[in-house]
């Protein structure tokens, strides 16, 4: 983060680069952004309300939507603000390359992120008819098979580190399940799906690394075809084509894996950070959707969403936005808007309005599956490993971000040791 002097709020409001030159905007990259990202908002907000000019890597300029309204009508009206990245100007005028870590979040795909209208709505079509299909054939069931798995490695030792032994790679561990993949590619493919949304100097290599695999198995299933995801894409209606097909193998597999891991190891903080959390979720007096649904408000799993782009000239937030402009969400910053929540302490179970998911045509369509393998997760965890406690006292628990998320970087563990197996 750069620590000259923001803009004060009556400088001009347009785009971007006017605030200033480059050189006086906050990055929401680096070492010094990814400490306290929360008061980077909070100071984004002080400074320039609900829009804020900041700079992404590369020093590529963009537009920050911090207010809970302004991110509502951006998700909500399309026509105005596009996920077509091919009218981003800064891409057009050629200072974006090719090679950029921005290109692997933001870049345009022949995927349904990237479309609007009747384009978007084929391609979703297939995406979700399919999600549909492999969340009905018993995917608690696969959860529960490689929780057991996970837990095997550690149960006799008596302490663990949910995060790197459990919460990430769970979750990929039965998305190779659903997708028709070797069991043994999860980890390597978590990796590589953490580097993409973590950006920096290896993002394109990781995101080619997980397209090859992607194109290996779209090949095979050709060939084998299966009772999985790929193999529902492929047979689709929507008739996808080769582009298509690896392009939604690769937007599933990388966002269901990185919001739901990151999602797991928050929800597991909350309950150890909180015993009487702890105690009801074990006792059955409280439900795990519930710290589920406090976790989306106040840390979601996607704290930045990329990308949208500004269609026409436009005013959003008092500020003036340019065609081509490029707009990225602040979903944490949006759930904790002071403007919607002027006390964050106030319980808001049963509350479902928060942006977690997105919002809008290009709302997450498998939040469900997300939701059953947390659930699951969480109660085989609580059954195997009786008397789970924090190891370390909370305040020693840290997190990282990078431009997309915040991640929580360990969580130690104790509980009374377990024989392997069950």
């Amino acid at each position: 983060m750069n620590d000259q002097p923001l803009n004060g709020p009556d400088a001009p409001r347009g785009c971007p680069v006017a605030h200033g030159g480059d050189g006086d905007l906050t990055r929401l990259y680096g070492p010094e952004a990814a400490l306290d990202p929360l008061g980077i908002y909070a100071r984004l907000r002080k400074e320039y309300g609900a829009v804020a000019p900041i700079l992404l890597e590369g020093d590529i300029p963009a537009w920050l939507v911090l207010g809970y309204r302004e991110n509502r009508r951006v998700l909500d009206n399309p026509r105005q603000f596009s996920r077509d990245a091919r009218i981003w100007r800064d891409w057009k005028e050629g200072r974006v390359e090719a090679t950029s870590p921005l290109i692997p979040m933001l870049g345009w795909r022949p995927d349904c992120v990237s479309q609007d209208g009747e384009p978007h709505r084929r391609l979703r079509g297939a995406v979700t008819d399919n999600l549909q299909t492999v969340a009905g054939r018993g995917i608690r069931r696969h959860v529960t098979h490689f929780a057991n798995k996970q837990i095997d490695a550690f149960a006799d030792a008596g302490s663990a580190e949910l995060v790197g032994d459990y919460a990430e790679y769970l979750p990929m561990l039965v998305l190779t399940r659903l997708f028709g993949l070797p069991a043994a590619e999860g980890r390597n493919l978590a990796v590589s799906c953490a580097q993409v949304i973590k950006g920096g100097e290896d993002a394109v290599a990781h995101n080619d690394r997980i397209m090859r695999i992607l194109a290996e198995l779209a090949e095979r299933k050709r060939a084998e075809p299966g009772a999985d995801f790929t193999t529902g894409l492929l047979g689709h209606h929507a008739d996808l084509d080769e582009d298509e097909i690896l392009s939604h193998l690769r937007l599933v597999l990388i966002t269901a894996h990185t919001t739901t891991s990151n999602l797991l190891a928050r929800v597991l903080q909350l309950i150890l950070t909180d015993t009487s959390r702890l105690a009801g979720l074990v006792s059955g007096q409280l439900n795990v959707s519930a710290v589920v649904e406090e976790v989306m408000w106040n840390t979601p799993p996607l704290a930045v969403l990329p990308g949208r782009f500004a269609a026409t000239d436009l005013e959003l937030g008092g500020h003036h936005v340019k065609e081509g402009d490029l707009l990225v969400l602040g979903l944490t910053a949006g759930n904790l808007d002071p403007e919607i929540r002027p006390d964050a302490g106030v319980s808001l179970q049963g509350n479902q309005s928060h942006l977690a998911f997105s919002g809008g045509a290009h709302e997450c369509p498998g939040q469900n599956i997300g939701q059953a393998i947390i659930e699951t997760a969480v109660d085989v965890l609580l059954h195997r490993l009786p008397g789970l406690r924090l190891a370390v006292p909370a305040d020693e628990l840290t997190s990282t971000a990078s431009t997309w998320e915040t991640r929580l970087d360990a969580l130690p563990v104790e509980f009374a040791a377990q024989t392997a197996g069950v």
